[in-house]
Parts: C-alpha cells; structure tokens; sequence
C-alpha cells in the first residue's frame, strides 16, 4: 500500500490508516484483534484511536479500546509494524450531541490533564511511547462537531494554546510522545498552533485529524490551502459518514445492527440534503459499476491535502472492500462528476 510521510517528520504512513473506535461496541476484543491482523496484511500501518473510544463512551467503558489495542500489542508482540496515533480529550462543554464521560467532565488541555491522559493511554496500550498524539478537539467554543457557524464568546476561558504546546513539548522530550496533532480544528487554530511553534520554539503540528467526505466537503474551505503549504496533512475521519455513504440507509431503511439504528442521535448525516445526495453519488456510482462505499473512499484516499483516510468498519467484509478501496483511483471526468453534483447541495452535513 502506498506510504506517505506524516507532515515534517520521518514516518511514513499508510494512505488508509485504521479506526479503532467500534472496538468495545460493535465490535467485540476478538473481532478487534482480527481487524488489526486484517489490516496489516493489506498493507496498513497506521492505526487511530482515542482515550475516549468507544464511541459512545461511557465511565465504564473509558479506554476499553486503547485496552484492545495494547491486548493485541501483548499478545503479537507487533507493536513496531503499527504507527500508534491516539487522542486527548477537552472540555466537555465545547463538544455538543454527546459528552465524553472522562472524569468530571472539565478536562482541559492544560499540563496537569495532558500529562495525565498520556500515561493512562500509554498503561492501556502497553507501549513506551506515543508516535502521534493529537488534541481530540478544541477546548475553546469554536465551530466543530457539525456546528457550521462560529459564535465568538468573549469570556472563553480555555487554556491558551501556548500553554497546551508547552505540555506537549514537555512529553517530546520525556520520549512519551514523537510528534502532535490537532483534530476537529479550525484554520485559526491550526495557523496559531504553527505560529507559535514557529515564534516560541514549541512542536509544531504535523496533521489534522476532521471529516472529510462526499457529504462534508468542508475541510476544502481554509483548510486544504493550510495543509498542502505548511504540510499539515489531514487524516479524515468519517469518509463514509458513519456508513450513510454505503448507502444502506437510502430509502428510510434501517439496518439491523447499524451504528445508526441502535444510536438514533448520531444524526449529523441523516439529513434530507444528504439523502439526495447519497442518492445522485449511488446513482454514479452504479454507473461506474463499483460500490457507493469505493467510490466515497477513492474519492478521499487521494485528495492531494490528505495524508490518510481513517477507515472503520463493524464486519469483515465492510472492512476488505475499505482498504480495496486503496487500490482504485478515479479518473477526472469522474472527479468532474462528482464535484458537480457536490453544487447541487454543497456540504449538507458540516
């Protein structure tokens, strides 16, 4: 599988890299495991996860899928074909739909909390060091998590982004963590955190971990331009918008089973613009004769601002036909296709 290099560092990272937060929900430990050996023989080596997964989270569930992972670490002994990425969390305030239940909820991304969240992640995984470490969201009220707009709040009382680089700069230099990044971010924040990398000395960013797909194409916005030129490469998530993408909820159909039939509040892609939508791509899609899930996928996997495409999957076989996806690339006609039906309802799911 093709590798690309993860910012300004040294690690190259496969262009599909594997999401892990079903791994304590939908998917059991046992089929956890056989999804990380699935990958690695299709060419994966990068693998995301969060101290806040499984999604939903719960107080007993906190960190069960960083304890999958390191179960699978224990028992391989393959810790070195993986590049690990995994995540802090923030204010619980500043994330709207459902909270994280880490605590008290008033995580915030300062030195005591950092240092914390990377030790419990580095005990669950059971590994030395963390190669990707990446602010799970903002702890400022900005726009993220579907909220399309920016609200400015004058009394923000989040943690100053140079204090949070500082903590992350201390954790470098202890061999706890190789590099950063940010995730559900803003070109504001992105652009501050390189700032101050670049004025203070503090590490400098080396990706962006938001959604990117055919219903939420608004990374292209800002933050495309950002990450070619200061190489901040993103890592989507959701690229099949939590399977609306696949098309299996087309028609009011729900599928037994299906994140979005057991969780009826992840409704950020269950909009009536995204159901005409699914509906123009699935009608490419057979025309092409390929799957609405190989083409979403291809779609993203070589978007020239991406460095990789985190793809999830619940099923064996869902997960064979994302990381195939790895090996169709779209000619410009069909590009051209879908950026027209994208101006047909531009961005339906932010």
């Amino acid at each position: 599988m093709e590798k690309r290099q993860l910012g300004n560092t040294d690690l190259q990272v496969s262009k599909i890299c594997l999401g892990t937060m079903n791994m304590g929900t939908m998917n059991t430990e046992e089929e956890g495991h056989r999804q990380l050996d699935m990958a690695l023989d299709y060419g994966v080596n990068f693998l995301d996860t969060a101290e806040l997964y499984p999604v939903p989270g719960t107080i007993e569930r906190h960190g069960k899928t960083e304890e999958i992972i390191g179960n699978w670490i224990k028992k391989t002994g393959r810790r070195d074909e993986y590049i690990i990425a995994t995540k802090v969390s923030s204010l619980a305030e500043t994330m709207p739909k459902y909270r994280p239940h880490i605590g008290d909820g008033n995580n915030r991304l300062n030195r005591a909390h950092i240092r914390e969240a990377v030790e419990g992640s580095l005990k669950r995984l059971g590994i030395d060091c963390i190669d990707l470490y990446q602010l799970h969201w903002p702890e400022r009220a900005t726009n993220f998590f579907a909220t399309r707009y920016y609200r400015h709040r004058e009394n923000d009382t989040a943690t100053p982004l140079a204090e949070t680089l500082l903590a992350l700069g201390e954790l470098i230099r202890e061999g706890k963590i190789k590099h950063i990044g940010l995730s559900n971010e803003t070109p504001w924040g992105l652009m501050e955190c390189l700032r101050q990398a670049e004025q203070n000395g503090l590490p400098r960013v080396q990706s962006v971990q938001n959604p990117y797909s055919l219903l939420n194409r608004s990374y292209e916005v800002g933050m495309a331009e950002i990450s070619i030129r200061e190489k901040a490469g993103l890592l989507a998530y959701s690229p099949l918008a939590m399977g609306v993408l696949s098309g299996k909820y087309l028609g009011g159909k729900e599928p037994e089973g299906a994140r979005l039939t057991l969780y009826k509040y992840f409704s950020r892609y269950k909009t009536g613009n995204a159901e005409i939508q699914t509906q123009r791509y699935m009608d490419l899609a057979q025309e092409l004769g390929m799957s609405l899930a190989t083409l979403a996928l291809a779609f993203v996997n070589d978007r020239p601002f991406v460095t990789s495409n985190i793809i999830g999957a619940t099923k064996p076989e869902q997960l064979q036909e994302c990381l195939e996806s790895a090996n169709v690339s779209l000619p410009n006609d069909v590009l051209k296709r879908l950026d027209e039906i994208e101006e047909l309802s531009p961005m339906p799911c932010p």
